[in-house]
């Protein structure tokens, strides 16, 4: 009896051993071309991988769709390969930006293989699982919308329409830039008045004349009205009686959707196809009707809709081990950010897939930075590190006496970096090597900035620095308490706030203070600039935009806590995090909410924004992909 569960596990051992032979192995050739670099998807009849199309000198990664047909008999054999071919064919003749591209199709044996474009993203089922309240309805009918297009794109494609017969959450991917793409062509096929087939589809998605082998146009809407019930109520239809959706209104599980919306949705998902909208257009029309109605869209601008909804949906999240209080870096498509579990990370920026992590002994706080390949930060554990931003791997380490908490700026083959032991440390960017150090007389958390040949930083002492790229010191001048925050420069004037609740506007070839404007408590947070106006967050838990020639409030916006972090510019909006657990989006002109989004913990560093994606760490351990 002792040995029946070590035999049970072997047999599990010997299918599990089975079943992964089938897949292709990592590093695998297809067509002496493709080459096989990672599983994105499996199920019974194969998997879906990522590859490199070794054709191209850079790299061009492509989805490769694999068929393996095990059928026993040749009628079901021949119905497996027809399939796959269907889907070859209908990807062939369409071209929309929410269908994928087809690059290849080819068999070797008995595996059919399609090549395609590779879309980033999550497909909507992850996206609503990993939601934990509702999605918010603005963004729901932003997706809809795309939604009808594409569907409206095949539904009168020429020569022949085309019907998806399986809208349902996990064929729509959401890409970094929140748009949205079908995925799974398998049982599309074009649409003949009158034709008959077997019932293909997902059950609790498909109406009722699909169960009966019809497929029109119709069969779409009402996938999509059940797709969108889904997506609001977090009601799996699947796990549900069929055609019951009038059973279950919207309100029931979300009060907070409109009864415009709803009342869009129940039309399209009636028992009778006569009685659903004639048409995808016509239902997108019904959306930008309900849209008006609750305020979504305002003087018929469509691009409203997707820029006044107050709340976002995480594009994907990642878990540290430990708080984030540091700032992201974005370089070449790979997110660099540190933690307090004494890692620095390095993530996928379009999926937020791990890539490798550096282990210090120390929290790390600051914002990494990369120069020739070279990414730089510093640590509590009093270290300065200097690791291969491709793979982590460490090329140089320098000591010094204190925790390090000011991230690094690096100019002319040097690093410049503040240490908790009161120097400004330089160091050779190749070697490590110190070049030179200052004494700033007390603690350097401030981090420094380059500006031609003067470096600028503040100590916790009250102290602000001007010093040659010799250490000589140009100038110094003091507060009545610490300069924790990075100096910015803008025409000639160096802005930086004090902890005694001051922004200076100081020359920066002097030194002479121009203006000084007050807030009601300390700021640690980095001014930011735009032609006329300076913004900066402050401890008191407000965001100021200031006047630059008069020195004078031109806006503030209060948040439930204290700002640290510091905010950044993005066509015309205002990026930053607070301690009060939000991200925010303002109008950089008045200072108007667009949106906010709630994490778990503080927030403390510094926001990322590239191609339309904002990236931001919290206390609450995670990493944040968010639609800008």
């Amino acid at each position: 009896m002792k040995d029946a569960p070590l035999k049970t596990q072997q047999i599990t051992q010997r299918f599990e051993d089975k079943k992964s032979q089938e897949y292709l192995q990592m590093g695998t050739k297809l067509e002496g071309r493709y080459l096989i670099e990672g599983i994105l998807g499996r199920g019974g009849m194969g998997a879906v991988y990522i590859a490199r199309d070794l054709r191209f000198t850079v790299k061009k990664h492509v989805a490769v769709k694999e068929m393996i047909n095990q059928a026993s008999d040749e009628e079901t054999s021949a119905r497996i390969i027809k399939n796959f071919e269907r889907e070859a064919n209908v990807l062939a003749t369409v071209n929309h930006p929410a269908i994928p591209t087809i690059y290849d199709y080819f068999t070797l044996d008995t595996r059919s293989y399609l090549v395609m474009e590779w879309i980033k993203g999550k497909n909507l089922e992850t996206i609503i699982e990993a939601n934990q309240g509702f999605i918010a309805e603005q963004q729901v009918v932003t997706w809809a919308l795309d939604i009808c297009e594409v569907l409206h794109y095949l539904h009168t494609h020429t020569p022949e329409p085309i019907v998806f017969r399986d809208i349902k959450p996990a064929n729509i991917m959401i890409t970094p830039k929140n748009k949205i793409v079908l995925v799974d062509f398998g049982i599309a096929k074009t649409f003949q008045t009158g034709e008959k087939g077997t019932m293909i589809g997902t059950e609790g998605y498909s109406p009722p004349e699909q169960y009966r082998g019809k497929a029109t146009p119709q069969v779409d809407i009402y996938a999509m009205g059940a797709t969108l019930h889904h997506i609001l109520t977090k009601s799996d239809p699947r796990t549900e009686p069929p055609f019951t959706f009038n059973e279950r209104p919207i309100q029931r599980y979300n009060p907070h959707v409109s009864v415009e919306l709803e009342a869009v949705i129940n039309t399209a998902l009636q028992y009778n196809a006569a009685d659903r909208f004639p048409s995808a257009n016509v239902m997108r029309e019904a959306l930008v009707s309900a849209a008006r109605k609750t305020g979504l869209l305002i003087n018929n601008n469509l691009d409203q809709v997707t820029q006044i909804y107050q709340e976002r949906s995480p594009l994907w999240t990642f878990k540290c081990e430990d708080e984030v209080r540091g700032s992201p870096l974005y370089h070449e498509g790979t997110i660099y950010v540190g933690a307090y579990d004494n890692n620095l990370y390095a993530l996928d920026a379009s999926t937020g897939e791990f890539i490798w992590k550096y282990a210090t002994e120390g929290g790390i706080a600051g914002k990494p930075t990369i120069y020739e390949e070279k990414l730089f930060f510093g640590s509590a554990d009093q270290c300065v590190h200097a690791i291969s931003s491709r793979s982590g791997n460490n090329i140089w380490t320098h000591k010094t006496d204190g925790s390090i908490f000011s991230s690094p700026y690096a100019a002319e083959q040097h690093i410049f970096i503040g240490s908790d032991d009161e120097h400004l440390y330089v160091l050779n960017t190749r070697t490590g090597r110190l070049a030179w150090r200052m004494n700033g007389g007390s603690k350097v958390r401030s981090s420094p900035l380059i500006v031609g040949d003067k470096v600028y930083f503040g100590t916790e002492g009250g102290e602000v620095y001007c010093v040659d790229f010799s250490g000589n010191t140009q100038w110094h001048t003091t507060a009545k308490r610490a300069f924790t925050a990075s100096p910015h420069f803008a025409n000639g004037v160096i802005y930086i706030p004090s902890l005694d609740g001051v922004l200076y506007a100081i020359d920066a070839k002097t030194g002479w203070i121009i203006w000084r404007f007050r807030m009601n408590k300390g700021s640690i947070s980095t001014p930011i600039t735009d032609a006329n106006h300076v913004f900066l967050g402050a401890t008191d838990g407000h965001m100021y935009c200031i006047n630059i020639k008069s020195s004078q409030k031109a806006w503030s916006f209060p948040t439930e806590a204290q700002i640290n972090g510091s905010p950044i510019f993005y066509k015309d909006a205002i990026y930053f995090g607070s301690t009060d657990s939000k991200i925010y989006s303002l109008e950089a002109k008045n200072g108007n909410l667009r949106w906010e989004y709630a994490t778990k913990g503080p927030i403390t560093g510094t926001p990322v924004i590239h191609e339309d994606i904002l990236y931001i760490g919290s206390n609450d351990h995670h990493i944040y992909a968010l639609p800008a």
